[in-house]
């Protein structure tokens, strides 16, 4: 029987550049049994040998950093330098990783420290890998957000079945390749490829998964939780984070922040800013200064440039014409277009909306694009009602000089990270990456992947 392949055509020349396999259930319940097989040698492996393959990992990683930048750019629309970029704060992220690992320590828990305790009785308690690990990532960072769940999985003794996101499945299979040539066995780490439509019930409530690692769309990740049956699971899903900026603010420092957050990489990220909260008294000062910065943006396609852009195409034409809808919707009900508005395929100039009112879908909806809606807002009192209206809770920024002020701000707003004076962003990936409402189950960064990723068990000892 032929193997269905599927087509990657690329963002940036609508051309084919490589093909990868449309798995059948059979394969990918073959894959995962082999995972489960795989898991009591890979688990007794001492923990130093594992952290040599991932520093081995790490260092192949880096040679050939610029070869897998040129397929991200070429498969995801990422600019050359971003890509880059991103492969090397993956082999970062790798080497610190086997570094908190090697701080896993168990603990000894005396019973005597409890009222009726036994000064003969202890809890000898240590962190146990969990089985076989699904890693599921995003198209946007194929690289890092991939390793982010492989590399905390792997060295605490999981095994991993990693499905990348189709737009992304030759980045993602690259990276695999990476992990298994610096010596993982045949069978630790293995790809599935194919359409989520296809295989993604299948292989989230497959019965030898022990554990979901997903980063993706709210939708996506919803259907996932409802789907798999009492086993852990971690998401990173979608967001509408919220710039509040108040009337003491550094307008300046502010606007180039918001631009930055907003604007990098066509928006296409689930931590840019995706909409501004500016109190009236300085509404107006504040929108001129990032009108300028966003006029400034470098607007391009990264297969024709070695200089870092901006905005670049989206993933899709489908991703250009929802961005399309939401600014017609504001356009429509008397929203002020201030700059860009157009597109041309799946290129949409970056585009700043003056004057977005509650009822606009833009106000309230993730738009994955460059587009940047301004609401004005009376108070900050008010900036924090709409801000946690939003079913959305990964995170928001406060501008402000008044410490207190953005303590107070960071304190009401529900989300799961509060930026003062600083754009959303994800990293270093060393700190606590969580969101709240619909924006995710669990907490992320390094440390907090690895507790995700392994329990406690605990042996207790009687002396007599």
């Amino acid at each position: 029987m032929d193997t269905k392949m599927i087509d990657i055509i690329s963002p940036l020349t609508n051309e084919v550049i490589g093909q990868v396999k449309a798995m059948s259930k059979k394969e990918v319940g073959a894959i995962i049994q082999k995972a489960k097989e795989s898991w009591p040698a890979w688990r007794e492996l001492a923990s130093s040998k594992r952290m040599e393959y991932l520093y081995n990992a790490a260092d192949l990683l880096e040679e050939r950093a610029d070869e897998l930048a040129e397929i991200v750019m070429l498969e995801v629309g990422k600019d050359k330098k971003s890509a880059r970029t991103e492969v090397m704060r993956t082999a970062d992220m790798i080497r610190f990783t086997v570094d908190i690992a090697k701080g896993l320590n168990g603990t000894m828990i005396p019973a005597e420290n409890f009222p009726g305790g036994s000064k003969n009785k202890y809890a000898i308690t240590n962190r146990e890998p969990l089985g076989v690990v699904l890693a599921i990532s995003p198209f946007n960072y194929p690289v890092n957000l991939a390793a982010s769940k492989i590399a905390p999985a792997l060295v605490t003794g999981n095994t991993v079945v990693f499905k990348p996101a189709t737009q992304g499945s030759l980045s993602g299979t690259f990276l695999a390749n990476v992990f298994l040539e610096a010596g993982i066995p045949e069978g630790v780490l293995a790809v599935i490829t194919g359409k989520g439509s296809e295989i993604g019930d299948y292989v989230v409530v497959h019965k030898d998964i022990d554990f979901v690692n997903f980063t993706g769309s709210t939708e996506v990740g919803q259907h996932i939780a409802q789907q798999v049956r009492m086993i852990p699971i971690l998401m990173e899903l979608g967001g509408k984070d919220a710039a509040v900026v108040l009337e003491d603010a550094d307008l300046d420092l502010a606007a180039k922040h918001i631009v930055a957050g907003a604007f990098s990489y066509s928006g296409q990220r689930c931590t840019a800013i995706k909409r501004v909260l500016v109190v009236n008294e300085v509404a107006d000062a504040l929108v001129d200064k990032i009108r300028i910065h966003v006029m400034e943006l470098k607007v391009g396609n990264p297969a024709d440039t070695e200089g870092g852009l901006d905005v670049v195409p989206l993933i899709n034409e489908k991703a250009a014409d929802f961005v399309e809808e939401l600014i017609i919707d504001a356009k429509e009900k008397g929203a002020n277009i201030l700059c860009g508005g157009t597109r041309e395929g799946n290129m949409v100039q970056p585009t700043l909306i003056d004057h977005v009112t509650t009822d606009m879908r833009v106000a309230w909806e993730e738009p994955f694009g460059p587009v940047l809606p301004v609401l004005r807002v009376a108070s900050m009192e008010e900036a924090i009602q709409i801000a946690n209206e939003s079913e959305y809770g990964l995170q928001s920024s406060v501008f402000t000089k008044d410490v207190d002020k953005a303590f107070e701000v960071a304190r009401k707003l529900e989300v799961g990270t509060v930026q003062i004076n600083n754009k959303t962003e994800r990293g270093p990936d060393n700190l606590p990456f969580l969101g709240v409402k619909s924006s995710g189950i669990g907490v992320q960064g390094i440390m907090y992947s690895i507790e995700a990723m392994t329990r406690v068990k605990s042996t207790v000892l009687n002396l007599s």
